[in-house]
């Protein structure tokens, strides 16, 4: 799966102050990102507010990034749940033809366990036409999935062709890069650690921070992905101040503050998320015009 390594970026969903869905400014920032270097692009995942997306709102945003996009850039679609029924008849009654992958995120709020974690993803994987990408992301799900239940699955199903590893865990990533077969991908959902995961034989990142800084943040990955650690650190420093203020409150409060600040987006977030503070925004104004 040549097309998932490199910089994917989980894409914002830009709302007017009447908080419907700002569709030009989606285009806009899908455009930005093709003209700068970004190497795929991710629809309706955490940073795309998925979890108050409607149906129809949804089937909208995925129409308006394709004809942005225009055939450019690979697209992964955010598919999943707690529900897996309901996840799965989401895949059934989608048009996944033009997407290289599904994002299914590992279930939240239910907390299985380990077994539950690979029934649930079994059950997609047998249902799901297209490839899958895990998404596990523990500070959201309360659960941890173990990197053993993650490359059970990897070997089990042809389908099930990568993680978004998003735990914060440098361990567990270690864990996962030593173990795992051969063309299995272990992608970094943690801006903070991607550019050591892919220096350690990851295959890059699902940025929040890459599309607001397409350019050198694909840069820095892409020296990751060659061992040329000495250039990429040296980006790597250019953005850690501003990867600690975009999470500071919430995400994508933050990072939709760096688009009202470069003038592609509002910062609007719907309930019950709220916008960045003013002193958060002053602070990520200031970075954004020194950058």
């Amino acid at each position: 799966m040549n097309t998932l390594v490199g910089t994917g970026v989980a894409l914002v969903t830009p709302f007017n102050n009447e908080l419907n869905v700002d569709h030009d400014a989606l285009s806009n920032i899908v455009k930005f990102n093709i003209d700068n270097g970004t190497n795929y692009l991710v629809i309706s995942g955490t940073t795309g507010e998925s979890g108050t997306i409607t149906r129809q709102e949804k089937l909208n945003i995925i129409a308006t990034v394709k004809k942005a996009n225009a055939g450019k850039l690979p697209l992964v679609l955010g598919i999943g749940g707690n529900n897996t029924a309901a996840v799965i008849e989401e895949i059934k009654s989608t048009d996944l033809s033009d997407f290289a992958a599904i994002l299914s995120v590992a279930p939240y709020y239910s907390k299985p366990t380990e077994e539950g974690f690979y029934q649930h993803f079994k059950a997609i994987s047998l249902a799901c036409p297209i490839p899958i990408i895990l998404y596990n992301v523990p500070g959201r799900t309360a659960k941890n999935m173990l990197p053993e239940t993650t490359l059970r699955l990897a070997r089990d199903f042809e389908n099930i062709v990568a993680v978004k590893e998003a735990g914060n865990n440098q361990q567990q990533y270690l864990e996962l890069l030593k173990d795992k077969p051969e063309d299995f991908l272990i992608i970094s959902g943690d801006d903070d650690l991607a550019l050591g995961v892919a220096l350690a034989g990851g295959s890059g990142v699902i940025s929040v921070l890459g599309q607001a800084f397409p350019k050198d943040f694909s840069k820095m990955i892409q020296l990751g992905l060659e061992g040329k650690a000495d250039e990429a650190y040296q980006l790597h420093k250019k953005f850690m101040e501003i990867t600690n203020l975009i999470f500071e409150e919430n995400n994508p409060a933050g990072i939709k503050a760096v688009f009202e600040a470069l003038g592609l987006c509002q910062d609007t977030v719907r309930l019950p998320l709220v916008p960045a503070t003013k002193d958060l925004k002053r602070r990520i104004s200031n970075y954004v015009k020194q950058y």
